[in-house]
């Protein structure tokens, strides 16, 4: 089965069963600073579970695109990704566990869908404690669909609760399923004597919304029970074509057929080749969909391009070590993901031009920071090569000899040296001092107590860079269109004409990739490679002025998100605002006309007529990040 069929297949399902299926959001979440990326399926769908009427109505599926950072050192395994898709369906106070219950056994076990042998299933409850009783409620359905008692494992909270977010809110129960993949040919009698036996693959959990802690740490029954369920695509696509090893699956087959082409290795060659493609192949399909999101983040050393950047050069590092020499092959990497997912998420191959440009730019940018870096730690040799080596007993560490963590920082701040580089390289000072002393045994090495005392030292350093950046400019841009007032709303207007006037400049590539609005001024940031000539700028100019004289409506309409799109208009952030939208439309509000000055998707507020904003004056135009330019702007 591809991973095509069994997508289609789940949203076909659900369909089926009176959900409206609808597109994943965005991969950067909006208004949310405690995320770097959409983190699971349920995440866009946050204030429709906090009780907020959907535009699809109570029941809804969708094939989700994910990001999880927390285990990108785990990557290398058969089974973790950065990127995954989570398939999931959800009832907003709609069906409850018996439906949900049912659906999940259908899906899983009907010839008709995925046909999945019952024996080799098993089924996990919560168990029950001060807060919460067992759920005997789960437990009963399981055991009338037919399920054994015995493969019916009563588990903890740690195991089968999911919440709440915060400290407060909805919480409850969930039941997972799992299926036996071990080697041995019988599925064991029972799940109860060994749920954590590693032949036991998690597949799928439905999360039964409940409860809601308050802030006395009581649990009280919610009046708007909610279901929100989740399926890893990898994983279930591993378990349908009787793999162990996710990375044998169609969504990376061709990515490792192009690395073992590059390098001249085969993926079976060694458990080494075989990490190193995995990293490789999980690292540039997740950094491709980060950049080529709608609202794609381009490397950087700040929050989530710093991400971007790690991944590609961690990827880069495995690809040195595959000996790989082809000059910009990451680039290949991403026209591959682009074209495996492209019926799925278009906007990949929409935006893989830009992509194509950052991935080149980043292994430009990181040959010299290697360079630049490995000089730099030449000159740390100095701080070892003085100790004597009598002084040291069996397994010592050097640290204590003049090496910190606030030098690894100053690499890194300075020429953008990863922390996992200088690690490795500590490690080779390591190893060659032991080789040019003559000793045979390991005298001196990196322990552990002095890495994690390096790392602690690093991002101690790390925390207080950027808290002095974080004062450094809480009083210069005080962001967002925090509030409704005059100036500020004109601000938004005048962002609307900026942007259609860019593109009208420099070509419908133009997207925007940030904006900061305050009352005395607009910030402005754009995708765009080159920094903007003397003339682009005027041009620029002229053309907004030109449409606050011509005092050019503003109108606003709600649409279908179809409709909206079939009219042309634009919207970065599209994605969050469901089946129907807002769109402002300056210069002409008739159905008939294809071309206004700026058609967007927006939430608003905005002006009615566009001369009243005065002049509009373009202060600085420069560079926000790779690949992204920034304007700043007032209006007088």
């Amino acid at each position: 089965m591809t991973a095509k069929e069994l997508r289609q297949k789940y949203l076909d399902f659900f369909k089926a069963k009176g959900h409206a299926i609808i597109p994943s959001a965005s991969l950067i979440p909006d208004n949310d600073p405690t995320v770097l990326f959409t983190t699971a399926g349920m995440h866009p769908l946050v204030p429709y579970l906090m009780g907020q009427k959907h535009p699809g109505g109570e029941r809804i599926a969708s094939a989700q695109k994910c990001v999880r950072t927390g285990d990108i050192d785990e990557v290398g395994d058969a089974t973790h990704h950065t990127f995954f898709e989570m398939l999931g369906n959800w009832s907003l106070g709609d069906y409850f566990k018996e439906s949900a219950i049912k659906m999940s056994w259908e899906f899983l076990t009907s010839r008709e869908w995925l046909n999945l042998d019952k024996n080799r299933l098993a089924i996990s409850v919560f168990a029950g404690d001060e807060d919460a009783p067992f759920d005997q409620e789960a437990f009963a359905i399981w055991k009338s669909l037919g399920v054994p008692e015995k493969k019916i494992a009563k588990l903890p909270k740690k195991n089968n609760w999911w919440g709440p977010a915060g400290l407060t809110g909805p919480c409850g129960p969930d039941t997972e399923m799992f299926y036996w993949t071990g080697d041995e040919k019988e599925t064991p009698d029972s799940f109860n004597d060994d749920p954590a036996n590693a032949g036991w693959v998690e597949i799928w959990n439905d999360v039964f919304m409940q409860y809601n802690k308050t802030a006395n740490g009581k649990y009280e029954l919610l009046k708007q029970k909610n279901v929100d369920t989740g399926m890893g695509l990898e994983r279930i696509l591993a378990v349908m074509n009787g793999f162990g090893d996710n990375y044998k699956t169609d969504l990376f087959k061709n990515l490792i057929f192009k690395i073992e082409n590059l390098s001249g290795k085969t993926y079976d060659d060694s458990p080494a080749i075989t990490k190193a493609m995995r990293v490789i192949a999980d690292h540039l399909k997740a950094a491709t969909f980060i950049m080529g999101d709608d609202k794609g983040v381009a490397p950087s050393n700040l929050s989530q391009g710093y991400v971007v950047r790690r991944l590609i050069r961690r990827a880069i590092r495995y690809g040195r070590q595959l000996d790989i020499k082809e000059q910009s092959w990451t680039k290949e990497i991403a026209k591959i993901v682009a074209h495996d997912y492209t019926e799925a998420y278009p906007e990949l191959q929409k935006n893989i031009n830009w992509v194509i440009e950052q991935f080149n730019e980043e292994e430009i940018k990181f040959k010299k920071t290697l360079e630049q870096g490995l000089r730099e730690f030449e000159k740390l040799k100095p701080k070892f090569s003085t100790i004597p080596v009598d002084s040291l007993s069996p397994k010592s560490g050097l640290i204590e000899y003049g090496l910190s963590g606030d030098d690894l920082f100053n690499l890194y701040a300075t020429y953008g040296f990863p922390i996992e580089l200088s690690l490795e390289e500590i490690k080779k000072i390591y190893s060659n001092f032991n080789a040019e002393k003559g000793i045979t045994i390991p005298i001196v090495e990196l322990t552990k107590d002095d890495e994690e005392r390096l790392l602690h030292q690093f991002y101690e350093s790390l925390k207080k860079h950027q808290e002095l950046s974080r004062t450094a400019s809480a009083g210069m841009f005080k962001g967002g269109l925090a509030d409704a007032s005059v100036a500020t709303v004109k601000y938004h207007t005048a962002a609307h004409l900026l942007l259609a006037a860019l593109r009208k400049v420099l070509g419908d590539q133009v997207v925007q990739k940030g904006s900061n609005i305050t009352a005395e001024r607009l910030r402005f940031d754009f995708a765009h490679k080159e920094k903007m000539t003397d003339q682009e700028k005027k041009q620029v100019e002229d053309l907004v002025n030109q449409a606050i004289k011509q005092n050019l409506s503003v109108a606003c309409e709600e649409l279908a998100l179809a409709d909206a799109k079939a009219k042309g208009a634009i919207g970065v952030f599209a994605a969050k605002y469901g089946q129907r939208v807002k769109v402002y439309t300056i210069g002409d509000s008739s159905a008939s006309s294809e071309f206004p000055f700026s058609r967007e998707i927006c939430g608003g507020p905005h002006v009615e007529t566009t001369g009243v904003l005065g002049n509009f004056k373009i202060l600085k135009e420069e560079s926000s990040s790779a690949g992204i330019r920034r304007i700043k702007a007032i209006l007088e």
